[in-house]
């Protein structure tokens, strides 16, 4: 690191755990992140400022008015304008070094082949659950860490899905992808503006340690958040040994 990167992570660089080694390691680290919008604002900003290297932005949304009740990484200005665009505008005017690749396009299978390939963490800050699945399908392809969100009304949750470990679950362990589950949007349901940070900032955490190499992830368990009362629910995940998706992949 040069003495502006040694003064601009100098918070980091006092914490035991990280220090400069741990900083380093995040100005080497690649994270793709899946979803520009009331999840992915608040984790993308905090990779940025806290220094990794490298982020992939995928939305093929736009701005739109609605979106800055809680989609904090955007402003009036860029209504209209492609998300993952006006995502690289905010990460800039804060930490020009990092370098943002946006793709405007929906994260579909081929996509999430090539981009999943190339990161060392994948942040799931989509709002449906094709896209969940297969995000997942991709992050157990490639034996990648996924750190996962969601968030609707006053309910979130967060979990890590790393298929390096053996013993941990995958996403299709927890939700079968054949499993019939209701979608449910922000536009048609609300949501609480202040979650949707909450949890971000939680998968942004997640994924910071595991690029560093710190601390003990999620992995394993599901930890959910009723925001009416603020309490938090955790329980332990365990790997479906059936699992049509990380089971079929280890054989």
């Amino acid at each position: 690191m040069n003495d502006d990167q040694l003064l601009r992570y100098s918070r980091h660089v006092l914490l035991d755990e990280l220090g400069v080694e741990g900083q380093q390691r995040l100005l080497a680290g690649h994270a793709l992140v899946i979803g520009a919008g009331g999840l992915g604002s608040p984790a993308a900003l905090y990779l940025a400022t806290a220094g990794v290297g490298t982020l992939t932005l995928v939305d093929h949304d736009t701005v739109d008015l609605t979106n800055l009740q809680r989609q904090v990484i955007h402003n009036l200005s860029r209504v209209g304008h492609p998300k993952a665009e006006s995502a690289r505008e905010t990460i800039a005017a804060i930490n020009p070094e990092v370098q943002v690749r946006c793709v405007n396009r929906r994260a579909d299978a081929a996509l999430l082949a090539e981009l999943v390939a190339e990161a060392d963490v994948v942040l799931d800050c989509s709002d449906n659950f094709a896209t969940r699945h297969a995000v997942n399908h991709a992050c157990v392809a490639q034996r990648k860490p996924l750190v996962a969100g969601a968030a609707i009304r006053f309910d979130g949750q967060i979990s890590v899905y790393d298929p390096r470990a053996a013993d941990a679950p995958c996403y299709a362990c927890v939700f079968a992808p054949d499993q019939g589950f209701e979608e449910t949007r922000c536009a048609t349901m609300g949501v609480f503006a202040p979650l949707v940070g909450i949890i971000g900032t939680m998968q942004a955490a997640e994924a910071l340690k595991l690029l560093a190499g710190i601390g003990t992830s999620l992995a394993g368990r599901l930890q959910m958040l009723d925001a009416r009362s603020m309490e938090w629910t955790e329980i332990r995940l365990p790997r479906n040994p059936g699992c049509p998706v990380c089971a079929a992949a280890a054989r």
